[in-house]
This record gives C-alpha cells, structure tokens and sequence, in this order.
C-alpha cells in the first residue's frame, strides 16, 4: 500500500475574515488521483491556493503534512521545491519573460533543491521542445513572454508543458479544461496522463464530468460549504452530471 503524500485535517481558512474552508480533512496517497466537484463559491479554488501559499488566504486552524513535513510552515518558494505544481484556472501573463527562460530557471532551482545536477541549456532545450511538440506549441511560442497574447486554450497547454517538464510529486489542476475545445481538452489530459507513475499524484478540481472522461479519478469527492460532503468513485462524477449540486448546498 501506498503512503500517504498529502494529510490535510480539520483544516479551517479564510479570506478576508471571511471563512471559506471549513473542517476540511482529505489524505491523498501517493499514485492517486482525487477530484473535488462542487458549486461555485463553495471553496474549491481557494483550497488550491491554500495548499500552494499564496499570500491572502490565512489558515486559521488544522493541519497539513506533505511527505510528512508541516506544510503550512514552508514558504510558497519552498512548497514548489518540494514537488508541489498548480495547474491555475486563470494563467497570469509575465510581460517581458520568455517562456523558455522561465522554465529554465525553475527546473533547475528544483534540481538543485534536490541535489541533482542542473540541466545545461542545450539539454534543456531538448527537453522542452520535445514536450512542447506533444502540445501543439511550437518553437516561436516557447520563446514569447509567458502567455502574452496568448489564446485561453494556448495559456492551459503552456501550463501543461511548465508540468510535464517541472514533473511534480503532486499537482493540483484547478478547472485546466476550462476554455479548452475538445482537441484541446485531449492534448492536455494526455499530458496529465504521461505523469501517472504510481507515486506521482493529483487533484483535479472541476464543475464538470467532461476532463474526468479522460483523466480517469480513484476517488471524487463533492465540495460544498467549506468541506466534502460525500465521496464516490468515478460514478459519482456522472451522477452530478446528471443531477447538479442542489441536494447538498444549503439554503441560505
């Protein structure tokens, strides 16, 4: 059996005084994949943000474990380097970066947080458009500033290709169909797909079945209100496809 990667236990945060997770608890082992299905508002993408530190999101109570370390001590620098990758809803645009650039430097600030040897820029280059080549971005598109004039679809593959070549232990994919047609769509769960190793894995956070067509979940869970409310199997995804989420949002 094996061990578990993520422990998130009675996890309480906010925003803005406000609280928005709620007595969360999920284990997450390692090779499993995990979907979060729920309404909008309930939570979900400031789960992600919470998991990933970004400044904003203030945990008020509860705990998390990653490999066994106390996750919500690390820095959000720290968290990357551990093998933490998240996959945006929205992918910002750094004006004036080259794609290539960036990656460069990221997979090697991860090498050399583990002690490997970091990549030269030819054998970088190889890397990267061999990946990029499977996501239909092509050489003139690697070396633009990241997502600048990018189509919505094209800013989700970009995000797909930072994963494949960054390899994460663990990946949050928070809504990566959305904008995407189903060529797309396609391409980028294939890419999701490549990373399946048994050790490496995932939480897809969605509102919709479609992406989970693909990426085929061990466990989905329905997020309302802060917390999960229920857990299935992938059955689960179809049955909410089907019915929506009215039976488990309360009536305010």
């Amino acid at each position: 059996m094996n061990a578990p990667l993520l422990e998130i236990e009675d996890l309480c945060a906010e925003v803005s005084g406000k609280q928005i997770i709620k007595d969360f608890n999920l284990t997450i082992n390692e090779g499993e994949i995990h979907a979060i299905m729920g309404p909008n508002g309930a939570g979900k993408s400031t789960l992600s943000y919470v998991l990933c530190g970004k400044p904003g999101y203030t945990v008020t109570s509860g705990t998390v474990r990653f490999k066994g370390k106390d996750l919500l001590s690390m820095s959000t620098e720290d968290r990357a380097r551990e093998g933490i990758f998240l996959v945006m809803q929205y992918p910002v645009e750094i004006p004036g970066v080259p794609s290539t650039t960036f990656l460069k430097h990221s997979v090697n600030a991860v090498r050399k947080y583990k002690n490997l040897p970091e990549l030269d820029t030819m054998e970088f280059l190889k890397l990267v458009r061999e990946e990029g080549r499977k996501l239909g971005l092509d050489n003139e598109m690697l070396k633009r500033p990241i997502n600048v004039g990018f189509s919505g679809g094209e800013k989700k593959r970009m995000e797909a290709l930072e994963m494949v070549v960054l390899k994460p232990d663990f990946a949050i994919l928070d809504e990566a169909d959305s904008g995407l047609d189903i060529d797309a769509m396609k391409v980028v769960a294939g890419s999701v797909n490549s990373l399946r190793d048994g050790k490496r894995s995932m939480l897809i956070i969605t509102h919709f079945q479609r992406l989970l067509n693909y990426v085929e979940p061990d466990f989905v869970h329905i997020f309302a209100d802060g917390h999960i409310v229920k857990t299935g199997n992938k059955n689960l995804a179809v049955e909410l496809e089907q019915n929506g989420y009215a039976e488990y949002v309360k009536v305010k």
